[in-house]
């Protein structure tokens, strides 16, 4: 089965899906991505071959910084496709990635904020890139809450202390922290890391896939959160960021150069905290 998008470039090898994000400039969550991925998960519910995917991606300096921030209003529009309660939220759609019948692997190089570390944080494992991988959760920056996963996610991997230094500080955390931390599997060097993330997905993908169903299945039954407490974090991110002092911080981001390949997309943290309104 051929796979082509717009926003990812595919291949297929040894029961594998590499998937690397391909949205330039900066691969930004946009509804393109969306609809793509939703698409693309459409697709692995009928394909029989494929055991395991790896995401990546073609730009080594960003992962996923972010959603659009300008196109926030689409992103209804591109998860109507997506069926049941969650319908229309961005939470509603990752929370489908956890759950797909494929283990998932995110191999982040660059930087992964928010929803971009909310996506890899849907993944069942994450592994990054010493010298370059670079997490951070900015919402609170905004005066918003989290609405992809974040909140769910990084309490029960983190605990709650971490949870409350990461989700509140909007601050940036590099490979080692973030894997001392427990946000993800681990940090290695970058020369080492699509070996190593595709000697463990070609290795998954040779066992029995029941076995693999299975256990995926009982722990995410353990680990997942409830779909109402989803429901909850997806309806506070546009109530949030919607705010009058939101939207302030926000057009004073963009004026400084938000969604460029400028300084403040390199110092976000420090870009948050210079913020005078």
């Amino acid at each position: 089965m051929a796979y082509g998008f717009e926003t990812f470039k595919t291949r297929i090898e040894d029961g594998v899906l590499f998937a690397a994000i391909s949205s330039p400039p900066l691969n930004l969550i946009g509804p393109e991505f969306v609809s793509d991925l939703l698409a693309l998960m459409d697709r692995l519910d009928a394909d029989d071959e494929i055991q395991v995917v790896v995401f990546s991606s073609t730009d080594p300096e960003f992962f996923i910084p972010h959603v659009d921030v300008a196109r926030i209003a689409e992103y209804g529009k591109a998860t109507a496709k997506l069926t049941g309660s969650l319908s229309g939220s961005l939470g509603g759609v990752f929370r489908r990635l956890s759950e797909i019948r494929q283990i998932t692997i995110a191999q982040v190089e660059g930087f992964a904020r928010g929803a971009g570390s909310e996506f890899a944080l849907a993944c069942d494992m994450r592994f990054a890139a010493r010298e370059t991988a670079v997490f951070g959760q900015i919402e609170a920056g905004f005066g918003a809450v989290p609405g992809a996963g974040a909140v769910q996610h990084l309490t029960r991997l983190l605990g709650r202390g971490r949870a409350m230094e990461v989700i509140l500080s909007s601050g940036d955390f590099d490979a080692d922290l973030a894997e001392r931390y427990g946000w993800i599997n681990r940090a290695m060097p970058q020369a080492e890391l699509e070996g190593f993330v595709t000697a463990l997905a070609v290795r998954i993908a040779k066992f029995p896939v029941s076995g693999l169903t299975a256990n995926k299945r009982r722990i995410n039954d353990i680990s997942l959160p409830a779909f109402a407490d989803v429901r909850t974090d997806a309806a506070l991110f546009p109530q949030t960021i919607s705010s009058p002092r939101g939207q302030a911080r926000t057009k004073e981001l963009f004026d400084a150069g938000m969604q460029t390949r400028g300084d403040v997309e390199r110092d976000f943290a420090g870009a948050i905290g210079r913020l005078k309104s």
